[in-house]
Protein backbone atom coordinates (compact mmCIF):
# COMPACT_ATOMS: atom_id res chain seq x y z
CA UNK A 1 0.00 0.00 0.00
CA UNK A 2 1.63 3.14 -1.07
CA UNK A 3 1.23 5.71 2.47
CA UNK A 4 3.33 8.88 0.82
CA UNK A 5 1.46 12.27 1.19
CA UNK A 6 1.04 13.65 -2.51
CA UNK A 7 2.61 16.47 -3.15
CA UNK A 8 0.94 20.17 -2.80
CA UNK A 9 0.12 21.54 -6.19
CA UNK A 10 2.43 24.87 -7.56
CA UNK A 11 -0.12 27.20 -8.38
CA UNK A 12 0.90 30.20 -9.89
CA UNK A 13 0.12 33.41 -8.86
CA UNK A 14 -2.33 35.04 -10.61
CA UNK A 15 -0.88 38.16 -12.93
CA UNK A 16 -2.63 40.70 -11.00
CA UNK A 17 -1.46 39.09 -7.59
CA UNK A 18 1.99 39.38 -9.11
CA UNK A 19 2.40 42.97 -10.10
CA UNK A 20 0.46 44.26 -6.73
CA UNK A 21 3.47 42.24 -5.14
CA UNK A 22 6.35 44.02 -7.14
CA UNK A 23 4.50 47.20 -6.66
CA UNK A 24 4.78 46.72 -3.07
CA UNK A 25 8.07 46.58 -3.55
CA UNK A 26 10.66 49.82 -3.01
CA UNK A 27 12.78 48.43 -5.13
CA UNK A 28 12.47 49.25 -8.96
CA UNK A 29 11.92 45.86 -10.68
CA UNK A 30 11.94 45.05 -14.52
CA UNK A 31 10.29 41.36 -14.89
CA UNK A 32 11.87 39.91 -18.23
CA UNK A 33 11.39 37.07 -20.31
CA UNK A 34 14.41 34.67 -20.55
CA UNK A 35 14.03 33.40 -24.37
CA UNK A 36 13.31 36.57 -25.91
CA UNK A 37 14.44 39.92 -23.04
CA UNK A 38 11.11 41.10 -23.35
CA UNK A 39 9.88 43.41 -20.62
CA UNK A 40 6.76 41.93 -19.43
CA UNK A 41 5.96 43.68 -16.25
CA UNK A 42 7.31 47.31 -14.96
CA UNK A 43 6.83 47.68 -10.84
CA UNK A 44 5.73 51.18 -9.68
CA UNK A 45 8.77 52.21 -8.46
CA UNK A 46 10.46 51.17 -12.12
CA UNK A 47 7.93 52.91 -13.38
CA UNK A 48 8.83 56.50 -11.62
CA UNK A 49 12.46 56.11 -12.14
CA UNK A 50 12.34 55.35 -15.77
CA UNK A 51 9.21 57.49 -16.82
CA UNK A 52 8.00 56.09 -20.57
CA UNK A 53 9.07 52.36 -19.71
CA UNK A 54 6.17 50.23 -20.63
CA UNK A 55 5.70 46.81 -20.94
CA UNK A 56 6.18 44.98 -24.44
CA UNK A 57 9.35 46.10 -25.48
CA UNK A 58 12.54 44.39 -25.90
CA UNK A 59 15.66 45.34 -22.88
CA UNK A 60 17.66 45.55 -26.33
CA UNK A 61 16.00 48.04 -27.74
CA UNK A 62 15.37 50.02 -24.26
CA UNK A 63 15.89 53.63 -23.98
CA UNK A 64 18.11 52.72 -20.93
CA UNK A 65 21.54 52.17 -22.70
CA UNK A 66 23.26 50.74 -19.84
CA UNK A 67 20.95 48.31 -19.67
CA UNK A 68 20.63 47.98 -23.79
CA UNK A 69 24.29 46.81 -23.30
CA UNK A 70 24.40 44.68 -20.29
CA UNK A 71 21.64 42.71 -22.92
CA UNK A 72 23.67 42.36 -25.44
CA UNK A 73 26.38 41.52 -23.54
CA UNK A 74 24.80 39.06 -21.15
CA UNK A 75 25.81 41.21 -18.40
CA UNK A 76 24.82 40.46 -14.64
CA UNK A 77 25.28 44.29 -13.80
CA UNK A 78 25.07 47.93 -15.35
CA UNK A 79 25.61 51.40 -15.01
CA UNK A 80 23.93 53.89 -16.77
CA UNK A 81 22.13 57.68 -16.73
CA UNK A 82 18.83 57.95 -17.98
CA UNK A 83 17.34 61.46 -17.79
CA UNK A 84 19.69 63.25 -15.80
CA UNK A 85 19.93 60.09 -13.08
CA UNK A 86 22.52 57.76 -12.57
CA UNK A 87 21.32 53.87 -12.19
CA UNK A 88 22.63 51.15 -10.90
CA UNK A 89 21.11 47.70 -12.17
CA UNK A 90 21.63 43.99 -11.24
CA UNK A 91 20.07 41.10 -13.01
CA UNK A 92 18.82 38.41 -10.68
CA UNK A 93 16.96 34.70 -12.27
CA UNK A 94 13.31 34.36 -11.38
CA UNK A 95 12.77 30.65 -12.38
CA UNK A 96 13.42 29.22 -15.52
CA UNK A 97 11.71 31.29 -17.78
CA UNK A 98 11.78 34.99 -16.17
CA UNK A 99 14.60 37.13 -14.42
CA UNK A 100 14.47 40.31 -13.21
CA UNK A 101 16.22 43.14 -13.16
CA UNK A 102 16.62 44.92 -10.19
CA UNK A 103 17.84 48.88 -9.99
CA UNK A 104 18.80 51.65 -7.98
CA UNK A 105 18.98 55.30 -8.12
CA UNK A 106 22.48 55.96 -6.92
CA UNK A 107 22.51 59.66 -8.20
CA UNK A 108 22.85 61.50 -4.49
CA UNK A 109 25.66 58.73 -3.33
CA UNK A 110 27.54 59.10 -6.19
CA UNK A 111 27.37 63.09 -5.38
CA UNK A 112 28.59 62.34 -2.15
CA UNK A 113 31.13 60.75 -3.06
CA UNK A 114 32.01 62.91 -5.40
CA UNK A 115 32.01 65.62 -2.60
CA UNK A 116 34.33 63.71 -0.44
CA UNK A 117 36.54 63.34 -2.93
CA UNK A 118 36.75 67.22 -3.98
CA UNK A 119 36.89 68.09 -0.26
CA UNK A 120 39.82 65.14 0.10
CA UNK A 121 42.04 66.82 -2.88
CA UNK A 122 40.87 70.56 -1.32
CA UNK A 123 42.66 68.94 1.90
CA UNK A 124 45.64 67.83 0.35
CA UNK A 125 45.87 70.90 -1.23
CA UNK A 126 45.53 72.97 1.79
CA UNK A 127 47.89 70.46 3.67
CA UNK A 128 50.79 71.18 0.64
CA UNK A 129 49.98 74.76 0.94
CA UNK A 130 50.81 74.48 4.01
CA UNK A 131 53.99 72.87 4.45
CA UNK A 132 55.04 74.70 1.24
CA UNK A 133 54.74 77.99 2.24
CA UNK A 134 55.79 77.36 6.00
CA UNK A 135 59.06 76.07 4.59
CA UNK A 136 61.00 79.13 3.99
CA UNK A 137 60.92 82.82 5.62
CA UNK A 138 61.95 84.40 2.31
CA UNK A 139 59.58 86.55 0.53
CA UNK A 140 60.64 85.86 -2.99
CA UNK A 141 60.46 82.34 -2.51
CA UNK A 142 56.66 82.60 -0.73
CA UNK A 143 55.70 84.47 -3.67
CA UNK A 144 56.62 81.92 -6.25
CA UNK A 145 55.29 79.13 -4.14
CA UNK A 146 51.81 81.11 -4.06
CA UNK A 147 51.66 81.24 -7.55
CA UNK A 148 53.16 78.09 -8.01
CA UNK A 149 50.29 76.58 -5.84
CA UNK A 150 47.20 78.41 -7.27
CA UNK A 151 48.13 77.98 -10.69
CA UNK A 152 48.57 74.26 -10.63
CA UNK A 153 45.29 74.12 -8.31
CA UNK A 154 42.90 77.25 -8.77
CA UNK A 155 43.17 78.45 -12.00
CA UNK A 156 44.88 78.86 -15.32
CA UNK A 157 47.10 81.93 -13.94
CA UNK A 158 47.97 83.13 -11.08
CA UNK A 159 49.08 86.70 -10.19
CA UNK A 160 50.11 87.98 -6.59
CA UNK A 161 50.20 91.75 -6.47
CA UNK A 162 52.18 93.43 -3.32
CA UNK A 163 51.29 96.65 -1.83
CA UNK A 164 52.29 99.62 -3.09
CA UNK A 165 55.93 101.37 -1.92
CA UNK A 166 57.06 104.62 -3.22
CA UNK A 167 54.28 104.73 -5.88
CA UNK A 168 54.85 101.21 -7.52
CA UNK A 169 53.93 97.76 -6.73
CA UNK A 170 56.01 94.60 -7.03
CA UNK A 171 53.89 91.42 -8.85
CA UNK A 172 54.95 87.76 -9.33
CA UNK A 173 53.28 85.77 -12.34
CA UNK A 174 52.86 81.80 -13.44
CA UNK A 175 50.51 80.52 -16.13
CA UNK A 176 49.94 77.13 -15.95
CA UNK A 177 53.01 74.98 -18.07
CA UNK A 178 55.38 78.29 -18.56
CA UNK A 179 57.73 80.33 -16.08
CA UNK A 180 57.53 82.88 -12.93
CA UNK A 181 57.57 86.22 -14.19
CA UNK A 182 57.64 89.30 -12.00
CA UNK A 183 58.08 92.95 -12.32
CA UNK A 184 56.66 95.88 -11.19
CA UNK A 185 53.15 98.18 -11.63
CA UNK A 186 52.85 101.79 -11.63
CA UNK A 187 50.32 102.76 -8.50
CA UNK A 188 47.93 104.12 -11.21
CA UNK A 189 47.67 100.95 -12.92
CA UNK A 190 46.28 99.39 -10.12
CA UNK A 191 42.83 100.50 -10.55
CA UNK A 192 43.00 99.17 -14.27
CA UNK A 193 42.22 95.47 -12.63
CA UNK A 194 38.75 95.18 -11.79
CA UNK A 195 38.91 94.36 -7.37
CA UNK A 196 42.65 94.89 -7.42
CA UNK A 197 42.38 98.08 -5.86
CA UNK A 198 39.63 96.87 -3.12
CA UNK A 199 41.38 93.55 -2.06
CA UNK A 200 44.52 95.45 -2.05
CA UNK A 201 42.77 97.90 0.48
CA UNK A 202 41.73 95.17 2.74
CA UNK A 203 38.09 94.89 1.35
CA UNK A 204 36.15 91.88 1.10
CA UNK A 205 36.61 89.64 -1.57
CA UNK A 206 34.01 90.52 -4.83
CA UNK A 207 32.52 87.73 -6.42
CA UNK A 208 33.48 86.37 -9.24
CA UNK A 209 30.09 86.71 -11.00
CA UNK A 210 30.43 90.38 -10.08
CA UNK A 211 33.85 91.01 -12.27
CA UNK A 212 34.03 92.04 -15.69
CA UNK A 213 36.65 89.87 -16.92
CA UNK A 214 36.23 91.22 -20.34
CA UNK A 215 37.56 93.88 -18.58
CA UNK A 216 41.36 92.78 -17.84
CA UNK A 217 44.27 94.78 -19.46
CA UNK A 218 46.38 93.25 -21.51
CA UNK A 219 49.09 93.74 -19.50
CA UNK A 220 48.37 91.38 -16.86
CA UNK A 221 48.66 88.05 -18.29
CA UNK A 222 51.54 87.43 -21.78
CA UNK A 223 50.50 87.20 -25.06
CA UNK A 224 48.50 83.77 -26.00
CA UNK A 225 46.93 83.22 -23.09
CA UNK A 226 42.94 83.47 -25.15
CA UNK A 227 40.05 85.38 -23.80
CA UNK A 228 40.01 85.55 -19.82
CA UNK A 229 36.90 83.83 -19.47
CA UNK A 230 36.42 84.05 -15.56
CA UNK A 231 38.48 86.42 -12.97
CA UNK A 232 38.94 86.17 -9.40
CA UNK A 233 40.82 88.90 -7.29
CA UNK A 234 41.10 87.84 -3.62
CA UNK A 235 42.81 89.50 -0.81
CA UNK A 236 46.01 88.40 1.03
CA UNK A 237 45.58 89.05 4.79
CA UNK A 238 48.60 89.93 6.57
CA UNK A 239 49.96 91.30 9.65
CA UNK A 240 47.43 93.99 10.50
CA UNK A 241 47.51 94.93 7.14
CA UNK A 242 46.96 93.41 3.81
CA UNK A 243 50.15 91.15 2.18
CA UNK A 244 48.98 91.71 -1.07
CA UNK A 245 46.31 90.36 -3.36
CA UNK A 246 45.88 87.03 -5.20
CA UNK A 247 44.25 87.37 -9.50
CA UNK A 248 43.08 83.75 -10.40
CA UNK A 249 42.40 83.74 -14.14
CA UNK A 250 40.51 81.07 -16.06
CA UNK A 251 40.79 81.31 -19.77
CA UNK A 252 37.82 80.34 -21.94
CA UNK A 253 34.26 81.81 -22.89
CA UNK A 254 32.85 78.84 -20.35
CA UNK A 255 34.92 79.03 -17.74
CA UNK A 256 33.46 79.84 -14.40
CA UNK A 257 34.75 79.60 -10.33
CA UNK A 258 32.32 78.37 -8.48
CA UNK A 259 31.03 79.23 -5.09
CA UNK A 260 33.60 76.10 -3.70
CA UNK A 261 35.98 77.60 -5.96
CA UNK A 262 35.89 80.95 -4.36
CA UNK A 263 35.97 79.89 -0.73
CA UNK A 264 39.07 77.26 -1.84
CA UNK A 265 40.58 80.44 -2.50
CA UNK A 266 40.17 82.19 0.27
CA UNK A 267 41.30 79.64 2.24
CA UNK A 268 44.68 79.67 0.77
CA UNK A 269 44.90 83.36 0.05
CA UNK A 270 44.74 83.67 3.93
CA UNK A 271 47.10 80.63 4.40
CA UNK A 272 49.29 82.18 1.91
CA UNK A 273 49.03 86.21 2.83
CA UNK A 274 50.15 84.83 6.69
CA UNK A 275 53.87 83.09 4.89
CA UNK A 276 53.96 86.11 3.26
CA UNK A 277 53.49 88.51 5.93
CA UNK A 278 55.75 86.65 8.11
CA UNK A 279 58.38 86.82 5.40
CA UNK A 280 58.05 90.53 5.14
CA UNK A 281 58.72 91.11 8.76
CA UNK A 282 61.68 88.88 8.65
CA UNK A 283 63.41 90.03 6.17
CA UNK A 284 62.60 94.19 8.25
CA UNK A 285 64.03 92.63 11.04
CA UNK A 286 66.88 91.45 9.42
CA UNK A 287 67.55 94.39 7.66
CA UNK A 288 67.09 96.52 11.12
CA UNK A 289 69.41 93.56 12.37
CA UNK A 290 71.81 94.34 9.91
CA UNK A 291 71.93 97.80 10.72
CA UNK A 292 72.62 97.59 14.36
CA UNK A 293 75.14 95.08 13.67
CA UNK A 294 77.05 97.39 11.27
CA UNK A 295 77.40 99.63 14.31
CA UNK A 296 78.01 97.71 16.25
CA UNK A 297 80.44 95.02 14.95
CA UNK A 298 84.46 96.22 15.88
CA UNK A 299 85.74 99.07 13.38
CA UNK A 300 87.86 98.50 10.20
CA UNK A 301 91.22 99.79 12.27
CA UNK A 302 93.26 102.83 11.02
CA UNK A 303 96.86 102.60 10.52
CA UNK A 304 98.28 105.57 12.24
CA UNK A 305 102.21 106.78 10.92
CA UNK A 306 104.19 104.76 13.02
CA UNK A 307 102.15 102.57 14.23
CA UNK A 308 100.36 99.08 13.63
CA UNK A 309 97.08 98.06 14.89
CA UNK A 310 95.47 94.64 14.28
CA UNK A 311 92.22 93.16 15.61
CA UNK A 312 90.33 89.72 16.20
CA UNK A 313 86.99 88.83 17.04
CA UNK A 314 84.62 86.07 17.40
CA UNK A 315 81.45 85.92 19.11
CA UNK A 316 80.71 83.14 21.05
CA UNK A 317 77.95 82.04 18.91
CA UNK A 318 78.39 81.96 14.68
CA UNK A 319 74.71 82.80 14.55
CA UNK A 320 75.33 86.20 16.16
CA UNK A 321 78.30 88.61 14.95
CA UNK A 322 77.98 90.64 17.95
CA UNK A 323 78.33 89.87 21.42
CA UNK A 324 79.73 91.14 25.13
CA UNK A 325 83.35 91.91 23.78
CA UNK A 326 83.96 94.38 21.95
CA UNK A 327 87.39 96.93 20.62
CA UNK A 328 86.76 100.43 19.64
CA UNK A 329 89.64 103.04 17.89
CA UNK A 330 89.21 107.01 17.65
CA UNK A 331 92.18 108.75 15.96
CA UNK A 332 93.77 112.31 16.92
CA UNK A 333 91.85 115.08 17.79
CA UNK A 334 92.80 118.64 16.97
CA UNK A 335 93.84 118.75 20.77
CA UNK A 336 95.17 115.71 21.27
CA UNK A 337 97.32 113.79 18.67
CA UNK A 338 97.15 110.61 20.43
CA UNK A 339 95.43 107.48 19.02
CA UNK A 340 93.08 105.94 21.78
CA UNK A 341 92.12 102.41 21.34
CA UNK A 342 89.55 100.43 24.10
CA UNK A 343 89.04 96.75 24.47
CA UNK A 344 86.18 95.69 26.96
CA UNK A 345 83.59 92.64 27.81
CA UNK A 346 80.60 93.84 29.25
CA UNK A 347 78.74 91.18 31.33
CA UNK A 348 76.26 89.06 30.01
CA UNK A 349 76.18 87.55 26.37
CA UNK A 350 73.79 88.28 22.86
CA UNK A 351 71.71 91.02 22.00
CA UNK A 352 71.66 92.82 26.13
CA UNK A 353 75.45 92.46 26.00
CA UNK A 354 75.70 94.00 22.47
CA UNK A 355 73.62 97.17 23.63
CA UNK A 356 75.18 97.55 26.81
CA UNK A 357 78.61 97.25 24.24
CA UNK A 358 76.87 100.04 22.45
CA UNK A 359 76.46 102.56 25.40
CA UNK A 360 80.67 102.00 26.46
CA UNK A 361 81.50 102.85 22.73
CA UNK A 362 79.38 105.45 22.06
CA UNK A 363 80.07 106.88 25.48
CA UNK A 364 84.33 106.14 24.94
CA UNK A 365 83.66 107.73 21.27
CA UNK A 366 82.17 110.71 22.98
CA UNK A 367 84.80 111.65 25.93
CA UNK A 368 87.66 111.00 23.51
CA UNK A 369 86.39 114.56 22.17
CA UNK A 370 87.36 116.02 25.63
CA UNK A 371 90.46 114.37 26.56
CA UNK A 372 92.58 111.37 25.88
CA UNK A 373 93.66 110.02 29.54
CA UNK A 374 92.50 106.26 29.72
CA UNK A 375 92.30 106.87 33.69
CA UNK A 376 90.00 109.55 33.77
CA UNK A 377 88.16 108.20 30.72
CA UNK A 378 87.22 104.95 32.78
CA UNK A 379 85.86 107.39 36.02
CA UNK A 380 83.54 109.32 33.41
CA UNK A 381 82.17 106.24 31.75
CA UNK A 382 81.60 104.90 35.33
CA UNK A 383 79.52 107.41 36.61
CA UNK A 384 77.50 107.26 32.97
CA UNK A 385 76.63 103.23 33.49
CA UNK A 386 75.49 103.78 37.39
CA UNK A 387 73.66 106.83 35.92
CA UNK A 388 71.92 105.46 32.86
CA UNK A 389 71.60 101.18 33.62
CA UNK A 390 68.58 99.92 34.91
CA UNK A 391 70.02 96.94 35.39
CA UNK A 392 72.74 95.75 37.81
CA UNK A 393 75.38 95.64 33.82
CA UNK A 394 79.20 95.96 34.27
CA UNK A 395 81.65 96.10 31.53
CA UNK A 396 85.66 95.21 32.19
CA UNK A 397 87.74 97.37 30.11
CA UNK A 398 91.37 98.49 29.53
CA UNK A 399 92.20 102.04 27.69
CA UNK A 400 95.48 103.20 26.26
CA UNK A 401 96.57 106.38 24.34
CA UNK A 402 98.58 105.48 21.62
CA UNK A 403 101.19 108.02 20.32
CA UNK A 404 104.82 107.66 18.71
CA UNK A 405 108.29 108.21 20.36
CA UNK A 406 111.32 108.74 19.20
CA UNK A 407 113.80 106.61 16.70
CA UNK A 408 110.80 104.48 15.88
CA UNK A 409 108.80 103.63 19.60
CA UNK A 410 105.36 103.49 20.05
CA UNK A 411 104.38 104.64 23.97
CA UNK A 412 101.29 103.60 25.31
CA UNK A 413 99.53 105.31 28.46
CA UNK A 414 96.93 102.21 29.71
CA UNK A 415 94.12 102.41 32.21
CA UNK A 416 92.15 99.28 33.17
CA UNK A 417 88.95 98.66 35.24
CA UNK A 418 88.30 94.86 35.96
CA UNK A 419 90.11 93.76 32.92
CA UNK A 420 92.97 90.95 32.62
CA UNK A 421 96.17 92.83 32.06
CA UNK A 422 97.28 93.60 28.52
CA UNK A 423 100.57 91.28 27.45
CA UNK A 424 103.84 92.64 26.00
CA UNK A 425 106.11 90.72 23.62
CA UNK A 426 109.71 92.18 23.81
CA UNK A 427 112.20 91.76 21.23
CA UNK A 428 114.22 89.24 22.82
CA UNK A 429 110.90 86.77 23.05
CA UNK A 430 110.20 87.58 27.03
CA UNK A 431 106.71 88.31 27.65
CA UNK A 432 105.87 90.55 30.26
CA UNK A 433 102.40 91.80 31.94
CA UNK A 434 101.49 95.45 32.24
CA UNK A 435 101.15 96.26 35.64
CA UNK A 436 98.03 98.17 35.78
CA UNK A 437 94.80 97.55 38.06
CA UNK A 438 91.36 98.88 38.19
CA UNK A 439 87.52 98.41 39.31
CA UNK A 440 84.95 97.04 37.47
CA UNK A 441 83.31 99.79 35.67
CA UNK A 442 79.37 99.82 36.80
CA UNK A 443 79.66 98.66 40.28
CA UNK A 444 80.44 101.83 42.73
CA UNK A 445 80.69 104.90 42.58
CA UNK A 446 84.11 105.50 42.79
CA UNK A 447 86.22 103.25 41.09
CA UNK A 448 90.62 103.00 41.65
CA UNK A 449 92.66 103.06 38.90
CA UNK A 450 96.47 102.05 38.49
CA UNK A 451 97.71 103.29 35.06
CA UNK A 452 100.84 102.47 33.52
CA UNK A 453 103.14 103.64 30.71
CA UNK A 454 104.65 101.04 27.98
CA UNK A 455 107.22 101.98 25.37
CA UNK A 456 107.36 99.59 22.67
CA UNK A 457 110.63 99.23 20.99
CA UNK A 458 110.60 98.54 16.98
CA UNK A 459 109.54 94.88 16.54
CA UNK A 460 108.14 94.81 20.34
CA UNK A 461 103.97 94.34 20.19
CA UNK A 462 101.52 94.89 23.05
CA UNK A 463 98.47 92.24 23.43
CA UNK A 464 95.31 93.62 24.62
CA UNK A 465 92.61 90.60 25.72
CA UNK A 466 89.54 89.46 26.65
CA UNK A 467 89.11 86.84 29.28
CA UNK A 468 87.17 84.83 26.41
CA UNK A 469 90.95 84.06 25.76
CA UNK A 470 92.01 82.42 28.64
CA UNK A 471 88.95 80.86 29.44
CA UNK A 472 88.37 78.94 26.49
CA UNK A 473 87.62 75.53 27.36
CA UNK A 474 89.11 72.85 25.84
CA UNK A 475 92.25 70.24 25.38
CA UNK A 476 92.14 66.71 26.28
CA UNK A 477 89.47 66.80 28.52
CA UNK A 478 87.75 69.17 27.24
CA UNK A 479 87.27 70.88 30.38
CA UNK A 480 90.44 72.43 31.07
CA UNK A 481 90.82 76.30 30.32
CA UNK A 482 93.91 77.90 27.99
CA UNK A 483 94.74 80.03 31.12
CA UNK A 484 97.72 82.59 31.18
CA UNK A 485 100.19 80.56 30.89
CA UNK A 486 99.18 78.88 27.60
CA UNK A 487 98.57 82.34 26.03
CA UNK A 488 102.02 84.00 27.41
CA UNK A 489 103.72 80.82 25.46
CA UNK A 490 101.53 81.29 22.40
CA UNK A 491 102.26 84.90 22.09
CA UNK A 492 106.48 84.08 23.06
CA UNK A 493 106.38 81.93 19.83
CA UNK A 494 105.13 85.21 17.78
CA UNK A 495 108.98 86.46 18.12
CA UNK A 496 109.65 88.15 14.84
CA UNK A 497 106.32 87.63 13.39
CA UNK A 498 104.54 90.58 11.85
CA UNK A 499 101.25 92.00 13.48
CA UNK A 500 98.38 90.19 11.70
CA UNK A 501 100.66 86.76 11.76
CA UNK A 502 100.75 87.07 15.31
CA UNK A 503 97.41 87.83 15.58
CA UNK A 504 96.69 84.87 13.38
CA UNK A 505 98.38 82.57 15.40
CA UNK A 506 97.15 83.11 19.06
CA UNK A 507 93.91 83.01 17.13
CA UNK A 508 94.83 79.63 15.53
CA UNK A 509 96.14 77.90 18.89
CA UNK A 510 93.37 78.50 20.86
CA UNK A 511 90.82 77.57 18.29
CA UNK A 512 92.80 73.92 18.08
CA UNK A 513 92.45 74.02 21.86
CA UNK A 514 88.43 74.26 21.65
CA UNK A 515 88.16 72.04 18.92
CA UNK A 516 84.90 73.06 18.21
CA UNK A 517 83.84 73.38 21.81
CA UNK A 518 81.58 75.82 23.54
CA UNK A 519 83.55 78.86 23.89
CA UNK A 520 83.01 82.59 25.05
CA UNK A 521 83.30 85.85 23.11
CA UNK A 522 87.31 86.56 22.40
CA UNK A 523 89.05 89.68 21.60
CA UNK A 524 91.92 91.11 20.71
CA UNK A 525 93.47 94.42 20.08
CA UNK A 526 97.34 94.26 19.01
CA UNK A 527 99.44 97.29 19.00
CA UNK A 528 103.12 97.49 17.80
CA UNK A 529 105.91 99.42 16.88
CA UNK A 530 106.66 98.48 13.26
CA UNK A 531 110.48 96.99 12.66
CA UNK A 532 113.38 98.89 11.58
CA UNK A 533 115.09 97.99 8.68
CA UNK A 534 118.33 96.57 9.44
CA UNK A 535 121.46 98.73 8.28
CA UNK A 536 124.27 96.24 8.87
CA UNK A 537 124.58 92.02 8.05
CA UNK A 538 126.08 91.37 11.03
CA UNK A 539 124.56 89.16 13.63
CA UNK A 540 125.40 89.25 17.18
CA UNK A 541 123.94 86.28 18.62
CA UNK A 542 121.16 86.22 20.72
CA UNK A 543 118.53 89.28 20.86
CA UNK A 544 119.66 92.13 22.53
CA UNK A 545 117.54 92.50 26.01
CA UNK A 546 114.89 95.67 25.19
CA UNK A 547 115.69 98.90 26.98
CA UNK A 548 112.14 99.13 27.63
CA UNK A 549 111.47 96.28 29.52
CA UNK A 550 108.57 96.52 31.83
CA UNK A 551 110.56 94.69 34.79
CA UNK A 552 113.50 97.62 34.91
CA UNK A 553 111.12 100.60 35.47
CA UNK A 554 108.85 98.64 37.61
CA UNK A 555 109.96 100.66 40.68
CA UNK A 556 109.21 103.94 39.32
CA UNK A 557 105.68 103.34 38.89
CA UNK A 558 103.68 104.97 41.16
CA UNK A 559 99.11 104.39 41.50
CA UNK A 560 97.04 106.45 41.44
CA UNK A 561 93.01 106.83 42.32
CA UNK A 562 90.20 108.30 40.47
Amino acid sequence: MDTRVPAAPVLAPAPALLRAALDAAGEAVLLCTAADDRIVLVNAAARALLPGLEPGGSTVGSPLAGLAHATAEDAAVFTGEYQGRQLLGYRRPLGDDHYGWYLQDTTEELARAEAFQAERARTIFLAEASRRLSASLNQRRCLRTTVELAAAHLADAAVVVLPARSRQSEWVRLVAGGGVTDGVLREHQLGEVPGLEEALGGFPPIPSRWLDAGQVPGWLLPEGFGPVGALLVTPLPGNAEPAGALILARCGADAVFSGEDEMLARIFAARAGGAISAAALYREQVDTTAILQADLLPPELPQPEGIELLGSYQAARDAVRIGGDFYDVFGPTADSPETVIALGDVCGKGPEAAVLTGKVRQTLRALRLVGSDPAAMLTVLNQALLGASRQHRFVTLVVAAVSRAEHGRVRLHLATGGHPAPLVLRADGTVETVPVAGTLIGVVPRIAVQPAVVELAPGELCLLYSDGLTEARGGASGTEQYGEARLRDALASCLGMPGAAAVERVRQLVSDWVHGGVRDDIAMLVVRAPSRTKLSLMETGAPAASPFAIDARRGDRRGRSR
